[in-house]
């Protein structure tokens, strides 16, 4: 997974170069072991005429016809490994990933802003819906991402990707980021299960902190608790202006737009796979290794660069060497500067300083293969980093006010590579103290 393992192995001290390669082999396996191919095979099972999904029994006779729809990072990978377990009599994915599938049919979409061609996708999955009758079976998968791909607003694609990167770049929250996406659109907060009459069953990598599926992928199929009212609060809150995406929000609240359904009885929502998990095969990994090993958090939160020092800090004084010491979660960047980067990267920048001359060894990496506006994954850092930067002339402090992490990790050659992972269960942070 990891295209310059290598190299992030050797651009370092001798002291170093061992943990380096033990830290960046746990993330590898983990990214590959949380792929949505191998976590369909490991949490998918055909007995009989049933589909066990997570220990979930779906009994398969009563359908004429089944259909498998999807949208997200993780979609295309999971799509190629449900392929292999049911013939399925059509599909849609849209996905950003080009995957080959076999009867499926593979649109590739745009991310994390919308385009044209992720609308038309979307239509074609609303008309394969619309067509499904009641003794229709529809599989869906969904994972982190969707609310991107999955793409039929209620405004322009203009007036939509304003909105977003306002709410972005001011530091909102999946979960407010969602809400407003949601009264902005025609299929997500539970809106494309109630396009069908047919019987949905959706098989979810989660994204989001504490698996609330009515905001992964903004709730496609998921009865929702959000309304209008809450949206124009959190447009509020941040001090979004757009003419178009208020009026629809104000229409909504007077009641000429519909409120998402707040109930639906066609559905059955089944998680597969999560942060947790990944942390737990992250530790299983460090223990085979022979090193003891700690999930910390799977609920990691807050301003990133707070939480790389907090992080960093907490890794000096753990009490025990030979230590891996795992957390997982999503921070956020309250972005001021004209930078890229991304909320890993600037997590271990801002640590740097407290790991200069420690023995220790801090990574973090969206497991999606994405960080922030960066072709970068995350970053690695270690007790050498410090002076390196000193060598090459590099300000941290600089780096960071301007949000360019990015920039910085590209010249020290230590930002993680991976392209798309077929998976996102937000961010994993590993660190290894010597």
């Amino acid at each position: 997974m990891i295209k310059n393992f290598s190299e992030l192995v050797e651009n370092t001290i001798a002291k170093y170069r061992g943990t380096r390669r033990d830290a960046l082999t746990i993330l590898d396996e983990v990214l590959e072991k949380m792929n949505g191919y191998n976590l369909i095979k490991s949490h998918v099972k055909i007995f009989g005429d049933s589909l066990m999904i997570k220990g979930k029994r779906i009994n398969l006779l009563p359908y004429k016809r089944i259909f498998l729809i999807g949208f997200g990072k993780a979609s295309a990978a999971m799509a190629k490994s449900m392929e292999e377990i049911i013939t399925f009599d059509d599909g849609i994915i849209i996905s950003p990933e080009n995957v080959e599938l076999q009867r499926v049919k593979l649109y590739r979409g745009a991310h994390p802003y919308p385009s044209i061609e992720n609308i038309k996708a979307t239509e074609r999955v609303i008309e394969l819906l619309k067509e499904a009758d009641e003794d229709d079976l529809i599989i869906s998968l969904i994972s982190g991402g969707g609310s991107a791909l999955l793409c039929k607003p209620r405004v322009s694609l203009e007036d939509l990707r304003d909105v977003m990167n306002q709410l972005m770049m001011r530091g909102c929250t999946i979960e407010e980021l969602n809400t407003v996406r949601k009264h902005l659109s025609y299929v997500k907060g539970g809106q494309l299960a109630k396009l069908t009459r047919a019987k949905i069953v959706s098989i979810i990598i989660s994204d989001i902190i504490g698996n609330p599926v009515e905001f992964i992928a903004s709730g496609p199929t998921s009865a929702d608790s959000t309304t209008f009212h809450d949206a124009l609060r959190i447009l509020k809150k941040y001090g979004v202006k757009n003419e178009e995406v208020m009026k629809v929000i104000k229409d909504g609240i007077k009641g000429k737009i519909e409120e998402t359904p707040k109930n639906l009885d066609n559905v059955v929502n089944i998680i597969i796979a999560d942060i947790s998990l990944a942390c737990k095969y992250a530790k299983e990994i460090a223990e085979e290794m022979g090193y003891h090993a700690k999930v910390l958090s799977v609920t990691l939160r807050g301003e990133a660069r707070e939480m790389g020092r907090n992080l960093a800090e907490y890794a000096i004084y753990y009490p025990r060497h030979h230590t891996v010491l795992i957390t997982g979660g999503e921070t956020t960047v309250n972005v001021k500067g004209k930078g890229r980067g991304g909320r890993n990267q600037e997590m271990v920048l801002a640590a740097i300083k407290k790991l200069a001359n420690e023995a220790i060894v801090m990574l973090s990496c969206g497991t999606d293969g994405i960080d922030g506006n960066s072709p970068a994954a995350g970053a690695i850092a270690d007790g050498y980093s410090y002076k390196k930067a000193e060598e090459k002339e590099l300000d941290i402090e600089k780096y960071l006010e301007n949000n360019d992490s990015y920039e910085f990790f590209n010249k020290m050659k230590d930002a993680i590579f991976t392209g798309y992972t077929g998976t996102n269960v937000m961010d994993i942070q590993i660190m290894v103290k010597l």
